[in-house]
Order: C-alpha cells, then sequence, then structure tokens
C-alpha cells in the first residue's frame, strides 16, 4: 500500500476525532447557552409526586425532613415551602423551577442529581423506589445531603439579587478589612471606631446587621463558648442597640436557649448562634443569627451578626437575606 496514502488515512481519523470532539463540546456549549432562567420564590422547593404517595408515608416523610421547624425562630416556620404537583405535568414550564425533587415509585432504585438540567440556576433531584419503603429510605439517606445543597444554592440565589442594586461596602472595608454584599435599602444606622449597625427598615418591621470584633479570649477561655457569645452580645446590645423608651437595650432572650453550630467562612473556624433577642424593659423582640469568625492573622473574633424585627409576620426569609448578606464576606487583609 502506498506509503502516502497510509498518513493520509490517519491524517483523516485523527482530523474526523477533532472535528467530532469540538463537535460535542459545541453541542454541550449551546445547551447550556439556550437554558432558560429558573423560577420561584426563595426557598421554595417544587415536589413532583403523585398524589396517592403524596397523601401517606411517603408525603410525610418529605413534610418532615423539608418542612422542618427552622431553628432559632420565636414561632414555628418551616425550613422550606413546598409546593406539590403530580409527576405527569412534569413539562415545561413546571422543569423551570429551581429547586426540584422528583419522587417516582416504578422498576428501580435510586437516587440522582442534575444540576442546570431544565433551567439555570437549577437543582433537580430524583427519588425512585420499587416500593414505598425503599423511597423513604433513599429519603432518609439523602435527605440532610439534598438540605445543604438546597440552602447552599439559595444562599448564593439570594446574593445574587442582592447584587442587582448594592449599597456601598466601603465603611465596612475601611474600618474591619472585609467585603459585603449589601443590597439595597440597607442604611448605616451607626457608625463608630469599632462597631456598625446597617439597617433596612420596612412597613411592618427592620432587619439590622452588626459588624464588630473582640480579642480571641473574649470567646474563647474558661467558659463555655455560648456563655461568652451571650455575654459579648448582651454587654454589645447595652452599650449600643437602644430602644425608644429610657432605660432599654438589646438583650438575648432567657426564655429560649439559643443554638450554637461548629462551622467555617471563607476557611476560618466560625461559632453560628441562632436565638431570640428582646429588648430589656420594654416587648420588643425577634430572632437573631451571629457568627463568631476566628481571624487569626488579626488576632480578633470578627463578628457579623444580623436580627430582625417583623411582629406578627414571617421572619424565615429576612434572616435568610441576613445569613446571605454575612456569608457574602471577602477579607481583604
Amino acid at each position: 500500500m502506498d506509503k502516502s496514502f497510509v498518513i493520509m488515512k490517519k491524517f483523516l481519523v485523527v482530523l474526523l476525532s477533532i472535528v467530532s470532539l469540538i463537535s460535542c463540546q459545541d453541542s454541550d456549549k449551546e445547551k447550556k447557552a439556550i437554558l432558560s432562567e429558573s423560577n420561584g420564590k426563595i426557598n421554595n422547593i417544587s415536589i413532583f409526586i403523585d398524589e396517592n404517595l403524596w397523601n401517606g408515608e411517603i408525603g410525610d416523610s418529605i413534610r418532615k425532613k423539608f418542612a422542618a421547624p427552622v431553628d432559632g425562630l420565636p414561632q414555628e416556620e418551616p425550613l422550606f415551602n413546598l409546593n406539590q404537583y403530580p409527576t405527569k405535568i412534569f413539562d415545561g414550564i413546571a422543569q423551570k423551577s429551581r429547586n426540584i425533587i422528583y419522587v417516582q415509585k416504578g422498576q428501580k432504585n435510586g437516587f440522582n442529581e442534575q444540576v442546570n438540567q431544565y433551567a439555570k440556576p437549577q437543582k433537580v433531584f430524583y427519588v425512585l423506589g420499587k416500593t414505598n419503603d425503599e423511597i423513604i429510605k433513599v429519603l432518609e439517606e439523602k435527605s440532610a445531603a439534598i438540605i445543604k445543597s438546597i440552602k447552599a444554592s439559595e444562599i448564593i440565589e439570594n446574593q445574587v439579587r442582592l447584587k442587582k442594586a448594592l449599597v456601598s461596602d466601603q465603611k465596612v472595608r475601611e474600618k474591619f478589612g472585609i467585603g459585603l454584599t449589601i443590597g439595597y435599602g440597607y442604611k448605616y444606622d451607626m457608625v463608630k471606631d469599632n462597631f456598625l449597625w446597617i439597617r433596612k427598615e420596612f412597613s411592618t418591621g427592620y432587619n439590622s446587621i452588626l459588624v464588630y470584633q473582640v480579642p480571641i479570649d473574649v470567646i474563647e477561655n474558661d467558659k463555655e463558648v455560648i456563655e461568652n457569645v451571650i455575654s459579648m452580645r448582651d454587654s454589645i446590645g447595652k452599650l449600643n442597640i437602644h430602644g425608644v423608651l429610657p432605660n432599654t437595650w438589646m438583650i438575648t432572650e432567657d426564655a429560649y436557649s439559643p443554638y450554637i453550630f461548629d462551622t467555617t467562612i471563607q476557611g476560618k473556624k466560625t461559632y453560628e448562634t441562632k436565638g431570640t433577642w428582646e429588648l430589656k424593659n420594654d416587648y420588643m423582640a425577634g430572632p437573631f443569627i451571629n457568627y463568631a469568625i476566628k481571624d487569626e492573622k488579626n488576632n480578633r473574633y470578627l463578628i457579623l451578626e444580623g436580627f430582625t424585627y417583623n411582629p406578627s409576620k414571617s421572619k424565615r426569609d429576612l434572616v435568610f437575606e441576613l445569613e446571605s448578606i454575612i456569608k457574602s464576606i471577602k477579607f481583604l487583609k
């Protein structure tokens, strides 16, 4: 066989392989490019499951896990709002929800997570089982991971929405060497050398963010961390957060013990505390979320706290907005 023919044949094979690879990559890019924007309110999940399963033990299991009460709120509110739809309508606009859990009883058991399958951003979780017990088993095994995944993506979605109309974080940068994504409506209510109070007012109440720093031994000493956090925030409240009436200031409510969790923010050891605040000698109260971030480089605990006042109204999404702002933190020094 002619040597030049063999070389040409090999060249054509390589060329066709490259063209095929590029074509596949272009196809993937085109698919991503044509994905429409997902829809849905913050902290909402679309549950696609047939009525007979939703109204039985499988539905009970889903509600128990995904609509469990949120820690730290004064009134019981669900972790997520669940919107149930039959599987037969899982098509078209129904597939555009940002958070989807699809549950089906059929010929196989399994679990699968898809990202941006029908829209973007989007998480779709498929829970499949041959029997009710097998579906419930999958839910038992995977619900914690699903919740963690959805919460993380909802934080990002909230931050994206906040970025559409930003308030300057210059004062935060100058005083504490950090950046924050502060959304529209927030204003600097109090500015001191070592303390910032940023507040957004609305018709039924307000959201607040506090930023300050304390020496490491304020949090880490021979007492329990939760005691130190409560003592710290009560002293800050007495110094800076006062009511309209004389001799009133913010304290940690005694009636409900705060929840404390170990976590990390920006790779730094963090204590997350959730509880209820109240005004001493007054009747105002509401939920708070406090993050004590250990910043060893600057020999401090950086404290970022969000608290809300919205009497007789839902508070979950207000606190979630505060959490989203706090978790947007970027250390600049």
